[in-house]
């Protein structure tokens, strides 16, 4: 619930006040952007409490009012910890502590120190809810509000059927603390998500008329202030009661790797409930009237993973690949998804960026997609000043940059990665970072000019020992005797491997002689890439590498091949 952020600012605060780059702004533009995000946030705070409605992830909505309470503070503007958060008219017996949220296992371990009795429960994903029996019968249901008073949910309450009505023995008159969720048959929350579950359950709660949902509703008590010290004797007399989720669900633990193995496992097995991390607490619990909003030392919480995070982007860079194609990159304000520090990510081709509408300063939303590979999924929000860069007026394409030149040293390094690679020629043990050192050195005219060095050059090479120069000249040789339509791959042709081994093809006067419908007879080839490709291998750059490839006794190339075809 919104109410979370009240209780995490004032911990995570300072901490990243210290970290946090306050932007370059006039005294103007920083009343405009501190202004505009402020009325975003309240707009969201109203929505979710007045119709129940959650526009950001949890995630989203905290980094925000982060980096709207560090803008604060880098113009002076006064501190404001919490958002206004609707206090309700109804007091609560009891009220609601929170939980403070830890970050890792080592928080978690430095948290535990001390305290025994400890139960972990899933931290299942509702509205919090106090509810009130008095001589056995519910007499209120109250929305949690700022955690001292709430909302009359009693009405609403009496209409979810499976929320005991009538309790007796120890629970005739109590307090209870608890979270309503919406019953889920199966729930996998790693591969599911939050499924804006507790959007729904708050909506329902709060319109004004009767809905269908409340059937599909349940309660899960976590708390039962000043009930029986002892967690498995209030998990059974709930159970008993009505309330059956607790005692299933309220696992006791030694170690905090006990609670990462149920964390693991609630997060990736079925759950009749949406949840969104582990919940510890210690059975020591003070009298409930001395429980504060935020003051709750006895129970924390440790949340899954996020699935996405907001993050500043720091620039906007244009790369250029081997074939022309140029991609955008973001860099990011460090964050951390999962186990990945996440600061660079790939937004793809110009169109893409310009459809996001991607500037410096704006905060993106960040996941990680199949295999940890972190993406940019939209913007959450842009400043109101905004200054895009202009991508590279030049064209690239499949047949520029053969040659070096201060305007192709992206594309050049990218093909001699590129040629380098295993599927290729194969030189192991040379990347980008190699090829840029031998080009620093020995100034390639083309891609290819590194055939033309000796041993003796390459062990001179500053940074190269004799060995590695010796070896990496032996490599250089191996590489001039692979097949030809490896040295067609170097070339950057642009034709599937398949339809490459399917031609055939001996020597580079073959596939001049091909023509358009030659192209298209084999596998994988339309008349779209045919055309592509008879442009590719007429191109005079193209023609000048291969004429030179030939001069170097590169096989396929040489003028004799032809004639022995």
């Amino acid at each position: 619930m919104r109410i979370r952020t009240y209780i995490v600012i004032s911990t995570l605060l300072w901490s990243l006040w210290g970290l946090a780059a306050c932007p370059a702004w006039s005294p103007t533009q920083a009343h405009q952007e501190i202004s505009r995000l402020e009325q975003q946030i309240t707009q969201w705070n109203d929505d979710y409490w007045q119709q129940g409605a959650s526009a950001v992830s949890d995630d989203i909505y905290d980094t925000l009012t982060l980096r709207l309470e560090n803008w604060r503070r880098c113009f002076g503007y006064e501190r404001n910890n919490a958002p206004a958060l609707p206090t309700g008219t109804v007091q609560h017996p009891v009220a609601h502590t929170g939980v403070d949220k830890l970050r890792d296992k080592a928080a978690l371990e430095h948290w535990m120190r001390g305290k025994t009795s400890l139960w972990a429960q899933p931290k299942v994903d509702g509205v919090a809810v106090t509810l009130v029996y008095r001589q056995g019968e519910l007499q209120r249901a109250i929305s949690r509000g700022n955690g001292l008073a709430g909302e009359d949910w009693t009405a609403k309450a009496r209409l979810i059927p499976s929320l005991p009505q009538k309790v007796s023995g120890l629970l005739a008159n109590s307090v209870l603390q608890g979270e309503i969720f919406l019953q889920r048959s199966g729930h996998i929350q790693k591969q599911m998500g939050g499924m804006n579950a507790r959007a729904k359950v708050a909506g329902a709660m709060m319109r004004s008329r009767e809905t269908a949902l409340l059937n599909e509703l349940s309660v899960f008590i976590w708390s039962w202030p000043d009930g029986p010290a002892d967690l498995a004797t209030k998990g059974r007399l709930l159970s008993q009661a009505g309330f059956k989720w607790t005692e299933d669900f309220s696992i006791m633990v030694n170690s905090a790797s006990d609670i990462a193995a149920l964390r693991e496992r609630w997060f990736t097995t079925a759950l009749p409930f949406v949840t969104d991390g582990v919940v510890v607490r210690s059975a020591h619990e003070p009298e409930g009237k001395r429980w504060l909003p935020g003051q709750g030392s006895w129970v924390a919480a440790w949340k899954y993973p996020p699935v996405e995070l907001a993050a500043e982007v720091k620039q906007i860079q244009f790369t250029v690949g081997r074939s022309g194609k140029i991609a955008v990159v973001a860099q990011l304000e460090p964050i951390q998804l999962d186990d990945k520090r996440v600061q660079r990510v790939n937004i793809g081709s110009l169109r893409r960026w310009q459809t996001l509408d991607i500037a410096p300063g704006d905060q993106v939303l960040v996941s990680l997609a199949g295999q940890g590979i972190p993406r940019i999924d939209g913007v959450a929000w842009r400043n109101l000043v905004r200054e895009k860069p202009s991508p590279p007026a030049l064209i690239f394409s499949p047949v520029t940059c053969f040659y070096a030149s201060s305007a192709c040293r992206e594309q050049f390094l990218a093909r001699l990665t590129w040629l380098s690679s295993r599927q290729v020629l194969d030189i192991d043990g040379l990347g980008e970072a190699g090829w840029r050192a031998l080009h620093q050195a020995w100034h390639f005219e083309h891609i290819f000019s590194w055939l033309d060095l000796t041993q003796e050059q390459l062990q001179e090479t500053s940074g190269m020992t004799l060995a590695r120069g010796r070896q990496l000249w032996h490599r250089f040789e191996l590489a001039r005797k692979r097949p030809f339509i490896r040295w067609v791959t170097a070339l950057g042709m642009p034709i599937p491997k398949s339809a490459l081994n399917a031609a055939g093809d001996a020597s580079w006067q073959q596939i001049l002689a091909r023509d358009l419908k030659g192209w298209q007879r084999l596998p994988g080839i339309g008349e779209g890439l045919a055309k592509k490709i008879v442009a590719f291998v007429h191109d005079p750059g193209v023609q000048r590498m291969a004429i030179w490839l030939g001069e170097q006794n590169i096989r396929g190339f040489r003028a004799s091949d032809s004639a022995q075809e």
